[in-house]
């Protein structure tokens, strides 16, 4: 397990998804007051991109069929999903995001 640089700080506004690529996949982050949260920019019930839908709270929406995955755990919220996204760990080191990856 390992971190991995994937942004700067600037880049990732309130309420909003910054969507970088990396050799894991598309991933998410975005900024709730203080705390930054990254997770897989994929739906689980199309395989859509997330980075479509909004921010709501601690959730995020599909902007495809309405799936509704909370972003600090990766559970359902809300169908037509049945299997939760993949969250990753985020530490800051100076003005670098870095998620956990394994």
């Amino acid at each position: 397990m390992s971190f991995i640089k994937v942004a700067k700080t600037s880049d990732v506004s309130e309420n909003r998804m910054t969507c970088v690529n990396t050799r894991h996949g598309r991933i998410a982050l975005t900024r709730i007051g203080d705390e930054l949260f990254a997770f897989e920019n994929t739906c689980t019930h199309d395989d859509g991109s997330l980075d479509g839908g909004e921010i709501q709270g601690e959730t995020v929406s599909c902007p495809r069929h309405g799936a509704l995955f909370n972003i600090r755990t990766g559970a359902v919220e809300r169908m037509p999903a049945t299997e939760p996204i993949e969250v990753f760990e985020v530490r800051v080191s100076g003005e670098d995001i870095e998620i956990k990856i394994d």
